[in-house]
């Protein structure tokens, strides 16, 4: 593959991603407790968030010194006094993984590791080669010890280029069931872990989670054969994210079979339905449609999606525009599903739409 374009770039962002996974795993391990739920304690999440945007970010600036990062942290609050020991356990991390992964010799100063972290502010756009990260997309579900995911693209002139995207608790075998929230922590977690990959005009391919040579495997979204009455959904588990009423309406219209229907976090939803695990990805606006989308929770997923043979758009059928900055401030909501189908379900959310009064969320932001 050394010859193909990004090959360099496809590699290093492989590496990066693994190298957040194993951090990732490890916080959950021990540093995720049942009351990280119960009581709302999102500190293991923060100390995953801002040790593996450390790692990728490493990785990152030191192959492509010049490229951009958008990255959701900044190492404020870790420079402060009150952030002494949460630096302690993030500085720990990221040297113990990037050591494992053989990326430096040795540990690096803690004012390293926060200047690294504050790569990410990069402003996006469509003027200069950038990557995108989401360092745990899909918080809860990493809390639950449910489904979350690493995801990194590469933008060229705001056009995702190429997307890799690690799901630590995701079998890579899709027969093999899912683990049901927190059952990672008692069951043998032996053939979970799956890492997606697609570089524009190449295709997707899913691989295990370790290993540097590991063997990658073709995906392709399901054939639905011109109906959806045995499509499913893959949809986000919190009701705040996406209006599940109004998918439960668009099943009505398209016939679909809602037993089918799968719920998770993150991104792994895209990495599901472009492997064929479900067929329909929607993230329908909620409330006034406001809500601006950000660029790290879909840049990876999207290229994912199209390259295994599906179309990913907007609410009304637009292209999703990363050209604009953090945010897709010209579109709302998210449609996704096989590329012959696709227009047939953009109709169906307008029908629900115009059915339940919102019509006017259609219309450009």
């Amino acid at each position: 593959m050394s010859g193909m374009y990004l090959a360099t770039e496809r590699r290093i962002a492989i590496e990066a991603v693994q190298t957040a996974c194993t951090i990732t795993t490890k916080v959950f391990q021990h540093l995720v407790s049942s009351e990280s739920v119960t009581k709302k304690d999102k500190s293991p999440v923060t100390i995953g968030d801002y040790s593996a945007q450390a790692a990728v970010n490493y990785v990152l600036s030191r192959a492509f010194p010049q490229d951009g990062i958008v990255g959701e942290e900044t190492a404020d609050d870790l420079r402060t006094m009150e952030g002494v020991e949460l630096r302690a356990k993030v500085t720990s991390l990221v040297n113990e993984a990037l050591q494992k992964h053989e990326q430096v010799a040795g540990p690096l100063p803690d004012s390293e590791i926060l200047d690294t972290i504050d790569l990410g502010t990069y402003s996006g756009g469509a003027d200069k080669r950038f990557w995108a990260l989401d360092p745990i997309d899909g918080t809860k579900g990493f809390l639950r010890g449910g489904q979350y995911a690493v995801c990194l693209a590469l933008l060229v002139n705001g056009r995702v280029e190429l997307g890799v995207m690690g799901c630590p608790n995701l079998p890579l075998d899709p027969k093999q069931p899912k683990p049901r929230d927190g059952e990672i922590r008692d069951r043998d977690v032996s053939g979970l872990g799956a890492l997606f990959v697609c570089v524009r005009g190449q295709g997707s391919y899913v691989r295990p989670i370790c290993g540097a040579d590991a063997a990658e495997t073709p995906i392709q979204m399901r054939d639905l054969q011109g109906s959806f009455k045995s499509a499913g959904f893959c949809e986000s588990v919190e009701a705040g994210h996406s209006s599940l009423a109004t998918n439960q309406r668009i099943a009505r219209i398209l016939g679909m079979d809602t037993e089918r229907s799968v719920r998770m976090d993150s991104q792994a939803k895209y990495a599901s339905i472009a492997r064929g695990d479900g067929d329909v990805y929607l993230r329908l606006p909620v409330g006034d449609g406001s809500y601006q989308e950000k660029i790290w929770d879909h840049a990876a997923g999207t290229l994912l999606v199209e390259e295994a043979g599906g179309t990913v758009s907007d609410i009304a059928g637009r292209a999703l525009d990363f050209r604009l900055g953090r945010t897709l401030k010209a579109n709302r909501g998210v449609v996704a599903c096989s590329k012959d189908m696709h227009p047939t379900l953009v109709e169906a959310v307008a029908d629900a739409l115009h059915e339940e009064g919102r019509a006017s969320l259609l219309e450009a932001p």
